[in-house]
């Protein structure tokens, strides 16, 4: 018995539904925070991250069809649109700015102590290269999954998997030289 509707229709149709109730604040609510400390890890620089977080979720409401939940989730298109905005905000400025985050009331030695493992662990980060650095930040610090990350990064998972190896052998070399200055 022939279908009444072709099957591409009804998948187009589901998928039209989604988009057109995708919740650009919700996501907003849920995500930015997420979104924020990634693109703060990937650039270094608290300006760039929020303009990279903002403009995302400007071009997703301004163009809510980029979201096809068949290629994955929200969260990892958001992802892959803060990359992306950070990537072109670095090729057009060239610089490398970190800033410093000031640290609560406590005791001003372990404040210290603890300030300079943040800046090395910052500085080993951002010191890898960028197909590197990325992957760490997604799946260290922003706790992706392997699956999330190749979406987000348009890469297979074993490729996302390697690179997350490659990266963590040169971290820790990094933080180990870092360990044996006596810093």
């Amino acid at each position: 018995m022939p279908l009444s509707r072709p099957i591409e229709a009804v998948v187009l149709a589901e998928t039209i539904t989604i988009v057109e109730t995708l919740d650009p604040q919700a996501l907003y609510q849920s995500h930015y925070s997420r979104l924020y400390r990634f693109g703060l890890a990937f650039s270094g620089s608290e300006a760039r991250a929020a303009e990279a977080v903002q403009e995302a979720f400007l071009d997703l409401i301004r163009k809510p069809s980029q979201f096809d939940p068949r290629r994955g989730t929200a969260s990892a298109l958001l992802f892959g649109m803060v990359r992306n905005r950070l990537r072109s905000a670095r090729r057009s400025e060239r610089e490398e700015a970190l800033e410093d985050d000031a640290v609560g009331d406590v005791d001003l030695l372990s404040h210290f102590e603890r300030s300079e493992r943040i800046a090395a662990v910052r500085d080993a980060i951002l010191g890898l290269p960028e197909h590197y650095r990325e992957v760490v930040v997604l799946c260290e610090l922003e706790e992706c999954s392997y699956e999330e990350a190749a979406v987000s990064l348009d890469l297979p998972v074993g490729t996302v998997r390697s690179r997350l190896s490659r990266a963590r052998q040169q971290l820790k070399r990094r933080l180990s030289e870092y360990e044996g200055s006596g810093a």
